[in-house]
């Protein structure tokens, strides 16, 4: 099963908007924000048998509202 159908994302905790599951470069998983561009921190994983225990662990903050956002003029 792909990671991105296992995993369910909550709306944005600032906007209400969709989240986006996303790789960075095979090394880590952050959820994005499509609409704010919120963020969760990137949850790094080093060998591939981590990989779909950093993407639950990111989708995981997520859901909990552990994002970060940078307002206009910051």
């Amino acid at each position: 099963m792909e990671i991105h159908e296992e995993i369910d994302l909550q709306d944005c905790p600032y906007c209400g908007g969709a989240g986006l599951l996303e790789e960075e470069n095979d090394w880590c998983w952050y959820v994005m924000c499509m609409e704010c561009g919120s963020q969760t921190a990137p949850v790094s994983y080093k060998l591939p048998s981590e990989r779909r225990e950093a993407a639950h662990k990111a989708a995981y903050l997520w859901n909990i509202g552990k994002v970060v956002r940078s307002d206009n003029g910051e």
